[in-house]
């Protein structure tokens, strides 16, 4: 009998940087929102092949040449498959910069084995990824309007950001719940923007609002005070922001801070502490799920490959992709009742179209 053959391509020895290329990409949104600004970074191996990463980094057009001439000879000549050495380059130090490298390293890593990221982080755990999608600070019957139109368009997790005021917040919440009903699940975002005693009374006046919880209710940041705000309150709280690192993820869950949390790829600095701050939260029984801003389509790329992969991301996942007018992909990731299939090519499943950065690229 024949030996079967697996489909899986086996890579190379060795596929090495050879050149590195940064784009500065906006996108115009709908409506009053200002346009979605991102870093697009492409890395080129010695065989042709090129892997995309994105990032928010506040860098103008006129860095992108100092900045490739300053890691271009870093990263030249290391292996793709070498991302631990990769995320601890002091070279890559800002966070959103090392997510992104790593991103496109992660990318490139698909297409040399022939997989989409999801097979490699484990499988396939999800092919439908569930979104959350938030609802700007505003008027409080504007953003209820909004909140119901998308209800109507399937999207059945919604956030409710705070303006500052913690009135107006409960007058914006109770407006979103009313209109909404049954039909999104709520949360809210303090934006860290409330003090203790603020953040006691907001917490307590919206027990009966039914919200999934609250992220970062407070101005400190501290986990030990996010675990003394939950002493004294009933609504679930949410750690965002100073979830910047596994050991951060630890953290939370050695003082007892919040029973969710919500990890930003370019918080935390990539994919593969991502995955690490996944296991924590599995482990400690939290519940999970992934935050990100408005992407040009590569971060959510690559956030639906890892949330297709990791069990504990269990929650709806924060996606803004429906606000853009456009992306730089070659096939748009279509939103079907507030859900996205997972990209099934290799790498991060997805392409990019040249053209469209050409013509969305800020010089």
């Amino acid at each position: 009998m024949g030996r079967m053959r697996s489909s899986i391509r086996k890579p190379p020895s060795s596929v090495v940087i050879a050149d590195l290329e940064f784009y500065l990409v906006a996108i115009p949104c709908v409506g009053q929102e200002a346009p979605v600004r991102s870093l697009l970074v492409q890395l080129s191996t010695d065989t042709g092949l090129r892997g995309w990463g994105e990032a928010r980094v506040p860098w103008r057009p006129s860095e992108l040449a100092a900045r490739r001439d300053l890691l271009l000879p870093i990263l030249g000549g290391r292996s793709i498959f070498d991302i631990e050495e990769l995320l601890a380059l002091e070279a890559l130090r800002p966070a959103p910069l090392r997510c992104a490298v790593e991103m496109a390293s992660w990318d490139l890593v698909g297409r040399v084995t022939g997989q989409p990221l999801c097979h490699l982080f484990g499988g396939g755990y999800r092919r439908q990824i569930p979104l959350a999608v938030r609802l700007a600070a505003g008027i409080a019957p504007e953003v209820a309007q909004t909140a119901r139109e998308l209800a109507e368009q399937g999207f059945h997790a919604q956030i409710v950001t705070s303006c500052g005021q913690p009135e107006d917040d409960r007058e914006t919440l109770a407006a979103v719940r009313e209109i909404a009903q049954d039909r999104a699940e709520l949360r809210f975002d303090a934006g860290a923007g409330f003090d203790m005693e603020t953040a006691r009374d907001f917490c307590t006046q919206v027990e009966d609002y039914g919200l999934q919880f609250v992220i970062d209710p407070l101005a400190a940041g501290s986990l030990d005070s996010i675990a003394s705000l939950r002493r004294q309150v009933n609504v679930p709280l949410a750690v965002w922001r100073s979830i910047q690192s596994p050991s951060d993820m630890l953290s939370l869950v050695r003082c007892g801070a919040a029973p969710a949390a919500v990890v930003d790829l370019q918080l935390v600095g990539g994919m593969v502490p991502a995955r690490k701050c996944a296991a924590i939260a599995q482990a400690a029984g939290l519940n999970a799920s992934l935050g990100s801003g408005p992407s040009l389509g590569v971060a959510l790329a690559a956030m639906l490959q890892l949330a297709a992969a990791a069990p504990a991301f269990s929650h709806c996942n924060e996606c803004a992709h429906h606000q853009l007018q456009d992306d730089v992909l070659s096939e748009h990731l279509e939103i079907i009742d507030g859900m996205i299939a997972v990209p099934q090519g290799s790498g991060l499943g997805v392409d990019v179209d040249r053209a469209k950065v050409e013509r969305y690229q800020i010089t």
